[in-house]
């Protein structure tokens, strides 16, 4: 039988270390997958937790979660290094800072890992990143919905996780583009801000945006707590039916926002199917094989496969609104 074990994280003195069950534990599969998140205890991740979890039962793989406490790359490194020593098969990363990662996997890479990324299309030394959505895709579906409710004109301000999450930055980016080509009666105030993964930073960043732009009429976030904290702000001041607030985030942190209309709507992928595809894609790899184009992952269908891009490709997005957030709610989402 095999057993599926999840890595707790203790935080001490000398940093971030995934904990181990002491010697005497024996697993039965070899196939030997570590996935290395952003931040562990937020909805978004606990929900990938839960299909890393099912996938490895069904795919007689040891794989489990590594959740740091905070979305920092100095402790993702650092449980990088922790799988490094423990000589797993593969290493799965969400990234949170693309170019400080790159070293440790590097070496991760050096002593024979697979290095497999998700929302890490630009992440340097790894073997492949699969993506749920398009970069161009997602930023423009956001920028859509975001310009029907502010009515395609006034001035709005854009959230990410952090300014060095790559998918975070790249969706902006593509959002920003698409809006000054198709949508020229709306402004972006400033540049956008790094605050998208923690509610409190994002609570305090649109309470000084609506002091500072009392015209304020829209709110585009990238970042599953971006959507949180500036929709208690917005209720607080009683303006939610002025500003619009369009996002991702997770389900059953938000439902209540959405039915109440505070937040208007945004796109999520499905976290949970993003745990099992690191867990199918991660066996894949750490039975020596490689994707082919076509192939069929469980919960999205074929897939694209790009070598030269080291990038494999899926499109699979849920609206996040009144007519489906319950259904994603009962998902545990």
């Amino acid at each position: 039988m095999t057993v599926t074990r999840r890595a707790l994280l203790a935080t001490t003195a000398a940093g971030l270390a995934a904990s181990l069950l002491p010697g005497g534990t024996a697993f039965a599969a070899e196939e030997q997958v570590g996935i290395v998140v952003k931040i562990g205890g937020i909805p978004w991740f606990n929900a990938m937790e839960a299909g890393i979890k099912q996938e490895a039962e069904k795919e007689g793989t040891n794989a489990w979660m590594v959740g740091p406490t905070q979305a920092d790359a100095a402790q993702q490194v650092r449980a990088i290094e922790d799988l490094i020593a423990r000589k797993v098969n593969v290493i799965g990363i969400v990234p949170n800072d693309s170019a400080a990662l790159a070293p440790v996997l590097g070496r991760a890479r050096d002593a024979g890992i697979k290095v497999l990324a998700h929302e890490g299309p630009d992440q340097e030394n790894r073997d492949w990143d699969f993506e749920l959505t398009t970069v161009e895709a997602y930023g423009q579906a956001h920028m859509d919905l975001l310009a029907k409710e502010m009515g395609e004109q006034g001035e709005y301000i854009v959230y990410v996780g952090s300014l060095t999450v790559p998918l975070h930055n790249a969706w902006a980016d593509a959002a920003i583009a698409y809006q000054k080509e198709k949508y020229p009666n709306m402004t972006m105030l400033g540049d956008r801000f790094g605050v998208a993964e923690s509610v409190d930073e994002t609570i305090k960043t649109t309470q000084d945006q609506l002091r500072a732009h009392p015209e304020l009429k829209g709110i585009l976030t990238f970042g599953s707590q971006g959507p949180i904290g500036a929709a208690r702000v917005l209720e607080d001041r009683e303006v939610a039916d002025k500003v619009a607030l369009v996002g991702g985030f997770s389900p059953g942190q938000g439902v209540k926002y959405v039915k109440s209309g505070t937040i208007r709507g945004g796109y999520i992928w499905n976290p949970m199917t993003a745990g099992e595809i690191f867990v199918q894609l991660g066996t894949l790899l750490a039975k020596g094989e490689e994707p082919k184009d076509g192939m069929e992952l469980v919960g999205v269908g074929p897939v694209q496969v790009f070598p030269d891009q080291k990038l494999i490709q899926a499109q699979k997005l849920e609206a996040l609104d009144k007519e489906n957030i319950d259904r994603l709610v009962e998902l545990g989402l």
